[in-house]
């Protein structure tokens, strides 16, 4: 009875299609179900995934390599624009073809790689100002020695457009910003100073540089504060730029003045400057006063600065400073500092920049002018200590521009006229 039943049914058409099409639709559903279960237990297990936001330090860096190494295999592309000086000072325009927003294929070290660049349109990064984005690599096995030589080889990339020169950075919301074009690398011995300021300086900072052990052996907080003070134009910046290239350092210049910079902002661009930069504060007289004379300011002037004197003090050595750290203030009125400011453990070693010495002119006389003269040169420096005025290094500079194609009898001549000129 029950098999003329199912025999009756199997027979009825309509609810052989309706078996049927569940039939079909239930397989569908399973092999659906064990093809996203495949696919989840491959990427656990045989496949390795490297997301890197727009906010990491190393996404620049990802985006060029990709740029080298993938964009001419792809042919959906996004333009970044840059500029390029050459030593003459001419501003080159450069075109690179980076992957646009979307998914592409690339080999790297007999390896596909898949690249998902994906941008968050209604997701604003406040500190770059453009839309948050994210690349994600992604690729078969678990080796992830992988994605560590493509960073590393990204940020070899990186080091090789800049080498020979000294990047600038300033602060940018929270964060470090490349300004300018890389400049090239000043030498050190273009900048002339006083004998043996120079060599002090250099030979105390690549003392710090390579004894860190030493410091931590001692307990000793691992940093290195350094005060130029002189008067103006004698080569104090001069003179830091031409160190840090002699170092291989670039150099994060901070306003302490800027109006929207607090003590936590100020801290937290100490705590994340870029690794092997010399931090510059400039003109520090010019952002506080010592506390006796802030004590007598009106209160109409308090709070134009969110900087405080104390948050300064603590960002250099409190209990939060960070350590590594290299740190240049200059000033023109070292009397015009706290003295909590420049005590041993925030200034470890200041040096005077004066005006031109005898030592000075005769050096930047042979500089200039390409020459050996020593006879010429000693005349030069007796000329000009005779007229008992000072001489700052800007405006030698200045009166050997106006006298480059001159006699040396004719500039040593014209000397009284440098305070004229300059």
């Amino acid at each position: 009875m029950i098999g003329e039943i199912i025999s009756s049914l199997g027979d009825n058409p309509y609810f052989g299609a309706g078996f049927g099409l569940f039939g079909i639709g239930a397989a569908a559903a399973i092999a659906r179900r064990g093809l996203q279960g495949a696919v989840i237990l491959l990427r656990r297990h045989y496949m390795i995934t490297l997301e890197v936001p727009c906010r990491d330090k190393s996404y620049q860096w990802l985006l060029n390599w990709i740029t080298v190494r993938g964009a001419r295999k792809t042919q959906h592309l996004s333009v970044s624009t840059s500029f390029e000086q050459h030593d003459t000072g001419h501003v080159k325009t450069k075109y690179d073809f980076i992957p646009s927003v979307g998914t592409h294929f690339f080999k790297y070290q007999g390896t596909w790689i898949k690249v998902e660049r994906t941008r968050e349109q209604s997701t604003i990064d406040l500190h770059m100002g453009i839309p948050f984005e994210t690349v994600t690599l992604t690729s078969f096995g678990r080796n992830k020695q992988l994605y560590f030589n493509i960073l590393e080889e990204a940020r070899q990339i990186a080091l090789t457009e800049n080498e020979g020169k000294t990047v600038m950075y300033i602060a940018m919301g929270s964060e470090w910003r490349p300004f300018g074009h890389p400049r090239k690398r000043r030498p050190l011995n273009s900048v002339v100073l006083d004998q043996g300021v120079s060599e002090r300086v250099l030979a105390d900072i690549r003392e710090f540089i390579g004894n860190p052990g030493w410091y931590n052996e001692r307990g000793i907080p691992y940093r290195r504060g350094y005060l130029l003070h002189g008067p103006p134009g004698c080569g104090k910046s001069s003179f830091i730029t031409a160190l840090a290239g002699e170092l291989e350092f670039g150099i994060c210049v901070l306003n302490l003045s800027e109006r929207g910079l607090s003590d936590d902002r100020l801290n937290h661009l100490l705590s994340v400057a870029p690794h092997n930069t010399i931090i510059l504060l400039e003109d520090i007289d010019a952002a506080f006063l010592s506390r006796e004379e802030t004590k007598q300011m009106s209160s109409a002037y308090e709070g134009l600065n969110r900087v405080t004197f104390s948050g300064l003090l603590n960002c250099l050595d409190g209990v939060a400073s960070t350590e590594a750290r290299v740190v240049f203030m200059t000033t023109n009125y070292i009397n015009r500092l706290d003295p909590a400011l420049i005590r041993p453990g925030r200034v470890d070693l200041k040096e005077y920049i004066g005006h031109c010495t005898a030592h000075q002119v005769e050096q930047m006389f042979y500089r200039f002018y390409k020459t050996t003269d020593t006879e010429t040169a000693a005349r030069l420096a007796a000329a000009i200590t005779a007229q008992d005025k000072p001489l700052s290094a800007a405006q030698l500079q200045g009166y050997f521009m106006l006298y480059k194609h001159s006699s040396f009898d004719e500039i040593i001549k014209n000397v009284p006229r440098i305070w004229e000129y300059c």
